[in-house]
């Protein structure tokens, strides 16, 4: 059986982070994605969505998501139901986001000057040491398994590089 929701839309408000009795963040926001047709008058309507996500996850999107802000969604629907205070059964429906892509720029879709988002989605971004040549003292940088970032592992010479059309694949 396959549950697969992938959505791309904008947050209706600032996302609401909080923390369960264990300590576990979670995060629910609302998600505005437009349906892929117009209406009769030739408008495009929108599906309000509830998404929630948990951990460092959760925590990032509350960093760096605002209200306004795009967002790709990757995660799966979940329902649930409990008991209204009214008495009666409600039903919920919403989708559990397994992965957030932030889909814009910093200081695009209402942030408020927060750290630019690691580009790669709501994952923890590992932050790599710099190497100064005057501070680094007698070891390579790979003995430690790191990369700079300032070189190029593609540009043997800083010269462009040849390929032929028998290189080529297609």
């Amino acid at each position: 059986m396959i549950n697969r929701v992938v959505l791309v839309g904008r947050l209706t408000k600032d996302p609401e982070l909080k923390y369960t009795q264990s300590g576990i963040a979670v995060t629910r926001f609302t998600l505005a994605v437009n349906r892929p047709f117009t209406n009769q008058r030739g408008e495009r309507d929108a599906d309000f969505i509830n998404v929630v996500t948990w951990r460092k996850q959760a925590e990032n999107v509350a960093n760096f998501l605002r209200k306004g802000s795009l967002a790709g969604i990757d995660g799966r629907i979940e329902t649930s139901s409990f008991d209204g205070q009214d008495g009666k059964r409600v039903f919920m429906t919403e989708v559990v986001a397994d992965s957030v892509q932030f889909l814009e720029p910093r200081g695009a879709g209402g942030d408020r000057g927060q750290q630019a988002p690691p580009s790669y989605g709501g994952q923890p971004q590992q932050s790599q040491p710099s190497y100064n040549n005057n501070n680094y003292q007698g070891q390579s940088p790979n003995q430690n398994n790191y990369t700079r970032t300032d070189d190029d592992p593609f540009s043997p010479g800083g010269g462009p590089i040849e390929v032929s059309d028998d290189d080529l694949p297609f």
